[in-house]
């Protein structure tokens, strides 16, 4: 999961793509070998690991195109087999512009190199903040992450996360913002059982205490999934978010989501699909949800250079905005 102090703006991106605050860092999100099934699943007919919490309508997101706006540019570059770095810079006339430098240092054991898992990730950007997160493997089946993040000058999010993963089942505790002083926590367990092949099952409980408040919020969720599509489910006292994957052939794929958020009285719905062109060397994304937004992202590997164009453009007709992006990925 990300920053837990994400769960209080309700389920989903209710404003994206024109929302006034900046785009999430890569930091945010867990590595993607973090939800691969583990080495360790049993190929003989029983129960597989149902993978982490955070991940479960993963399927359905990876299908919507991600906002670009104004001028972007990332640049890559492995220094060694087990330390990269990346530049961004990104001139926006809606948001601040800033420089952003991201870099990773790998783990040197045997196993972390065969899921080219990083330790250690640090990322800086030219107002000053700071986001850092360590992930360790301290057993085949136990992995430990945490989490530190700075906006200038000021601590805004520490937090400490364990997840196990048995044969069937994934259960995961994190503990977030402790202050003794200020006699506040946030709490956050996480559990997902597999029933059947295809069905999983499982929770979500996030606890919140401080000296003038505490309360507690429990969402339940399951997946049913067959070899083409995925069906989620998460509902609880905050709102609901389910989301439907299907993939139509090796070129196309589509997804729908729907979240209701009962903080905010507000409901979305919306439809995306992925188109690939492999002899293009093309991939385009596209959207168009309930609140009249659309928008469309191509990316385009420039071969034999090492680079992705990237070219996108978002448009909200209630609120007559438009927002276009053009991007460069080297590395």
């Amino acid at each position: 999961m990300g920053s837990v102090l994400a769960l209080s703006s309700g389920p989903g991106h209710q404003n994206w793509p024109f929302s006034t605050d900046p785009s999430p860092s890569r930091w945010d999100a867990h590595p993607a070998h973090w939800d691969s099934p583990p080495r360790w699943e049993r190929r003989d007919g029983r129960l597989p690991n149902p993978g982490s919490f955070h991940s479960l309508h993963r399927s359905c997101k990876d299908v919507f195109p991600q906002q670009i706006e104004g001028i972007k540019m990332i640049l890559n570059k492995t220094l060694s087999s087990f330390f990269k770095v990346s530049h961004a810079l990104h001139l926006s006339a809606v948001s601040p512009s800033y420089y952003r430098f991201h870099v990773e240092h790998l783990q040197s054991d045997d196993y972390s190199k065969d899921k080219d898992a990083p330790a250690l990730i640090g990322e800086m950007d030219s107002s000053g903040s700071l986001n850092a997160h360590a992930l360790l493997h301290l057993t085949e089946r136990v992995r430990a992450r945490t989490v530190f993040q700075t906006q200038q000058s000021q601590f805004v999010t520490w937090q400490f996360e364990t997840e196990y993963r048995g044969n069937d089942f994934t259960a995961a505790v994190t503990v977030a913002n402790p202050d003794i002083l200020r006699e506040s926590v946030i709490l956050v367990a996480h559990f997902l059982q597999s029933v059947s092949s295809g069905l999983v099952l499982g929770g979500e409980l996030v606890y919140h205490r401080g000296r003038a408040e505490e309360g507690g919020i429990l969402t339940l969720a399951g997946q049913y999934s067959r070899p083409n599509w995925v069906a989620t489910l998460n509902a609880g006292k905050g709102g609901a978010h389910a989301s439907y994957y299907h993939r139509a052939n090796k070129q196309i794929q589509v997804g729908v989501e729907f979240e209701a958020s009962t903080r905010t009285q507000e409901t979305t719905t919306s439809f995306g699909y992925q188109m690939e062109l492999p002899e293009a060397n093309m991939v385009f994304r596209g959207m168009i949800n309930s609140r009249c937004i659309i928008g469309g992202v191509l990316e385009k590997r420039l071969t034999p250079l090492p680079a992705t164009l990237i070219m996108g453009a978002f448009v909200n007709h209630r609120g007559d905005k438009l927002q276009v992006g053009l991007g460069v990925n080297v590395g």
